[in-house]
């Protein structure tokens, strides 16, 4: 079964432009509804926001200056340590002109719209928990309230891992999404202000409450925060590694894009304030997949991949969602439909080998599949040998992976601004799970480094052979392939991520 694909994202229910990888409109009996975008202000008309990238180590030459000026381009900010320039131009032909300039290696376009982005919003709302579902939530001793209703934890073996630890407050997993709300009571004990910041313009904005959400932005970075670490305080849910710090980086702007110049600050602030893990349940706008042949495209993956790269060698382990169109990444073609989707996407097939889903299918990302309340793959989850790591809960409808009683959802619940709980999925909450548990290693072993890491995370994964055939909608057709071994497959990678042995030593 193929998801059924949106002009707007990999997400139906999600906003246009929304580089969330949840799940909402294609599953059963899951409503979506509308929400009106926040007004951004204005840039000058026709400006495009441009990555350069040059030599890492040094700032720009007085000559890479002077062109980009002569080219029509105002710098914005300078990741010297990376060699990223992020640079406005109303210039059509200024990434072409500033190619030629000696010193420039690549530089290209973040966007195909002109700044502020037009694009409209129709927010997949999440199933927010109601009053009468959480009272009948009835919690065991040494359980938060709606621990019941979280059939995830159990699914990795985290309740079990919290008998054991909750993890340290040394470590800190950064949210690189559309925004944390640090007010909310299951947050607001483990939130990290120092660590957290507004990256949308593509340079940090330390506001206080910068990285919070809008009441019109999407609620996706708070509900991942608190699967991360959310605390076991005696209110509402529980994290994955509910004693570890969490710190928000909101990449998003208000219409629901995550653009290159705003990942690639993201990445660095992370670096530079000793985040131990990044989760990222997104992908970088506006094309689903960046393929090295064309120069803008080329440019947008070196600068992303030289930021993610720069936060892994100063201690970050970053985590990625796998992606929600059940698309196998390791087959030689692919349809892409959705792309560019700040302006007009049109049909292409390209090659994911050589055309790449950024953040998730670049080297040392730990990229995420989906999971179901049966454990099988998600209906929607992206799938494929070699490029799956490691699997996680992610959800699914309950009329393919119903939960065993006390649960009642087969989504994932999460924290909601607000104050708030409620149920969304997709491999968007596969991935902190991930990053939860990574989080829990880092706490018991504080001196790994993130190659060490990673290297636990997947030994200590539950293998899990193939599900063959797979008939997730029960309609005899087969609605993916999985490929590979017990040990290591393109459902689950090296199999599901384990909690419970990440707090042994």
């Amino acid at each position: 079964m193929t998801a059924p694909h949106s002009r707007h994202r990999r997400a139906v229910a999600i906003p246009a432009g929304m580089a969330l990888a949840t799940a909402l409109a294609f599953l059963p009996n899951i409503q979506a509804s509308a929400a009106e975008a926040a007004p951004v202000a204005a840039a000058d008309a026709g400006s495009l926001s441009y990555v350069v990238n040059v030599q890492p180590g040094h700032g720009p030459s007085a000559q890479v200056k002077r062109a980009i000026a002569k080219a029509g381009g105002t710098i914005v900010t300078s990741y010297d340590r990376i060699g990223v320039i992020i640079v406005h131009s109303a210039n059509p032909d200024f990434a072409k002109t500033v190619r030629s300039v000696r010193g420039v290696q690549s530089a290209g376009a973040t966007r195909t719209a002109p700044l502020p982005s037009a694009a409209t919003t129709d927010l997949g709302a999440p199933k927010v928990l109601t009053a009468q579902e959480a009272a009948a939530a009835e919690a065991a001793e040494g359980q938060d309230p709606l621990e019941p209703l979280q059939w995830d934890l159990p699914a990795i073996k985290a309740d079990k891992a919290h008998e054991k630890s909750l993890g340290s407050s040394e470590v800190t997993v950064a949210v690189i999404d559309t925004g944390v709300d640090d007010t909310h009571p299951d947050i607001a004990p483990n939130f990290d202000r120092r660590a957290s910041v507004n990256c949308v313009a593509g340079k940090p904005d330390t506001t206080d409450g910068a990285w919070r959400p809008s009441a019109a932005e999407s609620p996706h970075g708070t509900h991942v925060a608190g699967e991360i670490a959310a605390a076991k305080n005696g209110v509402g849910m529980t994290g994955v590694a509910p004693g570890v710090k969490v710190a928000g980086i909101k990449v998003s702007n208000p219409d629901g894009f995550f653009y290159t110049e705003a990942v690639v600050c993201g990445f660095m602030w992370a670096a530079e304030h000793g985040v131990d893990v990044t989760n990222n349940s997104y992908y970088t706008d506006p094309w689903y997949f960046n393929c090295k042949n064309d120069p803008d495209q080329k440019a947008l993956v070196e600068a992303v991949s030289r930021a993610s790269r720069y936060a892994e060698k100063k201690g970050a382990v970053n985590v990625a969602a796998a992606g929600n169109e059940n698309y196998d990444l390791a087959s030689d073609e692919i349809l892409d439909p959705t792309s560019p989707n700040d302006s007009t996407p049109g049909d292409r097939v390209i090659d994911p080998s050589e055309c790449y889903d950024i953040p998730t299918q670049l080297p040392g990302v730990v990229t995420v599949a989906a999971t179901g309340a049966k454990g099988l793959k998600s209906s929607f989850s992206n799938h494929g040998l070699g490029v799956i790591d490691i699997a996680a809960p992610g959800g699914d409808s309950t009329a393919y992976q119903t939960p065993a009683p006390p649960a009642t959802s087969g989504l994932i619940l999460g924290t909601l601004p607000g104050g708030k709980w409620g149920y969304m999925a997709g491999t968007s909450m596969a991935s902190p799970h991930v990053a939860g548990v990574a989080a829990l290693i880092k706490s018991t072993h504080p001196h790994a480094t993130p190659a060490m890491v990673k290297a636990l995370l997947y030994a200590q994964a539950d293998a899990t052979p193939c599900t063959k055939p797979y008939d997730i909608d029960g309609d005899g057709k087969v609605d993916a392939v999985c490929e590979g071994s017990k040990n290591r497959n393109g459902f689950y990678g090296w199999g599901m991520a384990d909690a419970l042995d990440a707090v042994r030593r």
